[in-house]
């Protein structure tokens, strides 16, 4: 499905993300794979040589205008063009999860808006240079049209994430890149500490009771494979659009005492 093509890939910190395992397939579809990390860098490059083929690591804080100002120069060193981009970037102070929703100072939560929100128009911009026609960008999303226990800020951070991703898909359509998110549904990320309970469990459980398919916690491949074929060419005319993977979960009410086995989930 990527064959050809040349993706950059942002977020892979270990090698349970979503960001670690899209990487990894779009090297099995043929693509060209570059990462970012950022602060644990070599722990970053560490988990990249797990890869089929280790790609090379750039180093990106996205709050950062200086190396955002100088992604694309340090691009060029390895590829002359991009055909997509996946935004797996995402974090809040603590002071802004965990139940403190009333009581958050604005610091935090400009830093939360700034990580989880704005570095999507940030990074697309920075890159925009190498996007060719027909190019992708691809973000990471969880539903944002509920709130969430303890999520908080992060909660209002992804629907600023939806939002944002309209207003890219609207503004960069006549240049043929097309904007898209990935809802996931909750799987045992570093990012899913922050859901439901603390643990990341309660809202994975809740899934698992609710989803007409059923969901696994533990299962990345349908998520990698949704942003894959996002990336691809699949998808020449979706722009602007939210592609849930959550098992169905988004699109049902409450389901009391239905607890569905996982065990049919795809591969």
């Amino acid at each position: 499905m990527l064959k050809g093509k040349t993706v950059l890939i942002t977020g892979v910190l270990t090698h349970n993300s979503i960001a670690f395992h899209t990487a990894r397939l779009a090297q099995e579809q043929g693509a060209t794979v570059l990462l970012t990390g950022y602060g644990r860098m070599s722990l970053v490059e560490r988990i990249a040589r797990r890869l089929p083929e280790p790609p090379p690591v750039l180093e990106l804080d996205v709050t950062d205008k200086v190396q955002l100002d100088s992604l694309a120069a340090r691009l060029e060193a390895h590829t002359g063009h991009l055909d997509g981009v996946l935004h797996s970037v995402a974090g809040a102070p603590a002071g802004a999860l965990g139940g403190n929703f009333m009581t958050t100072e604005w610091e935090d939560v400009a830093r939360a808006v700034q990580v989880s929100t704005y570095s999507l128009q940030a990074l697309t911009r920075a890159v925009l240079p190498l996007l060719g026609e027909r190019s992708s960008v691809v973000g990471l999303d969880f539903d944002a049209s509920r709130a969430w226990a303890e999520y908080d800020w992060m909660g209002v951070a992804k629907a600023g994430l939806e939002s944002c991703a309209r207003y890219l898909a609207s503004y960069l359509g006549a240049s043929g890149v097309r904007v898209n998110l990935v809802a996931a549904g909750p799987l045992r990320t570093t990012a899913a500490v922050n859901i439901g309970s603390g643990d990341g469990f309660d809202a994975a459980e809740e899934w698992a009771s609710r989803a007409p398919l059923g969901w696994d916690a533990e299962h990345f491949a349908p998520v990698a494979r949704a942003c894959v074929a996002l990336l691809s060419d699949w998808f020449p005319a979706t722009t602007g659009e939210i592609i849930h993977v959550d098992g169905g979960a988004h699109a049902v009410g409450d389901r009391p005492g239905a607890r569905r086995s996982t065990a049919g989930v795809p591969a």
